[in-house]
C-alpha cells in the first residue's frame, strides 16, 4: 500500500493518476450541454448504496469510471452558462492549478513550521484585500472556510470589544435581509437570536439608516449595550448594498462596531467601473470577503479583515506543542494566533495564482461582466409583462415571478411559480433559485457567469413561462 503514498519514489504514479482525472473532468466540460442531467435523489441513491467502501477497486481508471457513474455524469456544473441559481461562479484555471498544487503538498497554515512561505503569501493576500478596501495601516486578518465562520468571528471580536459584562444585553443590528448567518452567528456567541435586531429595508432592499439610528437610540435608553451594526454588500436574495457611509456615521454616533458583509460585493474590490458601489467600506472595523463567490475561486476561498490587527487576538489561544508565547518574542508568524481554526488548507493560495497569472484587472472584467448582464436581464424582464421583477440590481441578483394574465390568485400563482422550478431543474435545462419576498415565492437569477448571455436569459424565461402555463393548464383541467 506505500505506493499509494505520495513522495519522491511515487512521483510517475501521481502524474499518472493526476492526469487520468483531469482528462476525465475536461472531456466533462467539454461535453456537457446542460447544467444538471435532471437524475432524482431516487434514481441516485442505489448507485451509491450498493457500492461497499470495504471491497476497493484497485485500480485507478475502474474508479474514475464508476465516479462517472455516481457522481461526474449527474453534477450540477457551474460553468454552464444555464446555471443561474446560487451564489456558485465559474472557476478560473489558475486557481484550479493552485488547488492542485496545494492538496499535493498539502501545507496546513496554523503555523511557520508548518507552512513557511505558505504563511507569507496567506500574509500578502490579507494586506493587498485591506489595501483595495482601505482600511488602514494596523488592518490584518485571516482566510477562513466561508462567509459564515467570517461572519462569526467578526461579531466575537464585537462581543469582546463590547463594554459590558452582561451578554444577555448585547445587540446585533442586521437588515432584515441580510444573511441568516447573523443570527446563527449570534446564537453561537450565546447572545441568542433575538439579540439580533432586524431592521426594516425600503424598496431598494437596503437597510433604512433613519429606522436604525432608531433602534440604536432605543436601545440605548433601555440599558441595552449595542454591540455591532452588520451592513451588507450585496444580499444574498437581491445583491443590494446597504448605505455604508451612512452606517458607518451612526457607528461612529453611537459607538458600535461596524462590521460589511461583503461575501459577494467583494467583486467590486477588483472592479473596473463598479468600484464606487462600495464606498464607505473602508470606514468598517471588520470585513467579510468570499473570493470564492465573486473573484471566480474554487471552495473554499474567503477571508476577514479587520481594521485594528490587536482585536484579533480574542481569537488567540497558546499551546505548548503548536504555538508557545515564546514565537511571539521571537517573531515567528503564526496564523492560527488569528483563526478559530487550527488544521487549515493553503486555499490562499488559489487567489494567489490568480493575481499572478490574471491580475486584479482580468477578476474585475469578469465581475463587471456579470453585473451589466444583470442590468439587461433586468430590462428584459420589465418590459416583459409575464413577469414581475422586484428590484434593479445592484451586482448581479433578479428576482422575479411568473404572473400569468388569467389568473389572481396569489396562492396559485405561488404554486405555478414553484412548478416551474422544479420542473425546470428535472428537465436539466437550465438550474434557477428561488425566495420568498413579501410572503410570496419568487424565482431568482444569480448571474456570476461572464459566457451567460441576454439570450441565455430570455431562453430560460421562456422556459419558466411554459413550466407554468403547463401547470396552469392542468390545474384548470382538474378544477374542471
Amino acid at each position: 500500500m506505500r505506493s499509494h503514498l505520495l513522495n519522491d519514489t511515487t512521483a510517475e504514479h501521481y502524474r499518472r493518476s493526476v492526469t487520468q482525472g483531469v482528462e476525465r473532468v475536461a472531456a466533462k466540460l467539454a461535453t456537457t450541454e446542460r447544467p444538471f442531467t435532471g437524475v432524482t435523489v431516487d434514481a441516485l441513491s442505489p448507485l451509491i448504496d450498493r457500492i461497499d467502501l470495504d471491497r476497493p477497486l484497485h485500480d485507478t481508471a475502474a474508479v474514475l469510471d464508476e465516479l462517472d457513474e455516481v457522481y461526474l455524469r449527474d453534477a450540477i456544473y457551474f460553468h454552464h452558462p444555464r446555471y443561474l441559481a446560487h451564489l456558485n461562479c465559474p472557476v478560473v484555471i489558475p486557481a484550479v492549478l493552485g488547488e492542485a498544487v496545494l492538496s499535493a503538498v498539502n501545507s496546513s497554515l496554523d503555523t511557520w513550521d508548518q507552512s513557511a512561505g505558505g504563511t507569507l503569501i496567506e500574509r500578502k493576500l490579507i494586506d493587498w484585500t485591506n489595501e483595495r478596501i482601505g482600511l488602514g495601516p494596523h488592518a490584518d486578518g485571516v482566510f477562513t472556510s466561508g462567509g459564515s465562520q467570517s461572519n462569526l468571528q467578526a461579531l466575537l471580536l464585537a462581543r469582546e470589544e463590547a463594554k459590558t459584562d452582561s451578554l444577555a444585553k448585547l445587540r446585533i443590528f442586521a437588515s432584515e435581509v441580510s444573511h441568516f448567518s447573523v443570527k446563527k452567528s449570534a446564537k453561537l456567541l450565546g447572545l441568542g437570536q433575538d439579540a439580533v435586531v432586524s431592521i426594516p429595508v425600503g424598496a431598494d432592499k437596503r437597510m433604512q439608516t433613519v429606522a436604525l439610528a432608531r433602534e440604536l437610540e432605543r436601545c440605548k435608553n433601555a440599558g441595552l449595550v449595542p454591540m455591532a451594526v452588520v451592513a451588507t454588500a450585496g444580499t444574498t436574495d437581491f445583491g443590494s448594498i446597504d448605505p455604508l457611509p451612512e452606517v458607518a456615521e451612526l457607528c461612529e454616533q453611537f459607538g458600535v462596531w461596524m462590521h460589511v458583509d461583503a461575501a459577494y460585493g467583494c467583486g467590486l474590490l477588483a472592479s473596473l467601473k463598479h468600484r464606487s458601489r462600495i464606498d464607505g467600506i473602508e470606514r468598517a472595523d471588520s470585513v467579510t470577503v468570499d473570493y470564492h463567490k465573486s473573484f471566480f475561486q474554487p471552495v473554499s476561498s474567503s477571508a476577514l479583515l479587520v481594521r485594528d490587527a490587536d482585536t484579533l487576538r480574542h481569537a488567540t489561544y497558546h499551546a505548548d506543542y503548536l504555538n508557545p508565547r515564546r514565537m511571539v518574542q521571537e517573531r515567528i508568524p503564526n496564523q492560527v494566533d488569528k483563526s478559530l481554526q487550527t488544521t487549515r488548507r493553503f486555499d490562499a493560495l488559489k487567489l494567489w495564482m490568480t493575481l499572478r497569472v490574471m491580475g486584479a484587472d482580468g477578476i474585475g472584467q469578469l465581475f463587471d461582466e456579470v453585473c451589466d448582464l444583470a442590468e439587461e436581464g433586468w430590462k428584459l424582464l420589465a418590459a416583459d409583462p409575464r413577469f414581475d421583477v422586484v428590484v434593479e440590481p445592484t451586482l448581479s441578483t433578479l428576482v422575479y415571478r411568473y404572473i400569468p394574465a388569467a389568473v389572481t390568485d396569489p396562492a396559485e400563482i405561488d404554486r405555478a411559480n414553484l412548478y416551474a422550478r422544479k420542473a425546470l431543474f428535472a428537465s436539466g435545462d437550465a438550474v434557477v433559485a428561488g425566495t420568498k419576498v413579501a410572503g410570496r415565492h419568487y424565482l431568482k437569477f444569480t448571474l456570476l457567469n461572464p459566457e451567460t448571455t441576454a439570450d441565455d436569459i430570455a431562453a430560460v424565461l421562456d422556459l419558466i413561462a411554459g413550466h407554468a402555463e403547463q401547470y396552469l393548464g392542468e390545474s384548470l383541467d382538474r378544477a374542471s
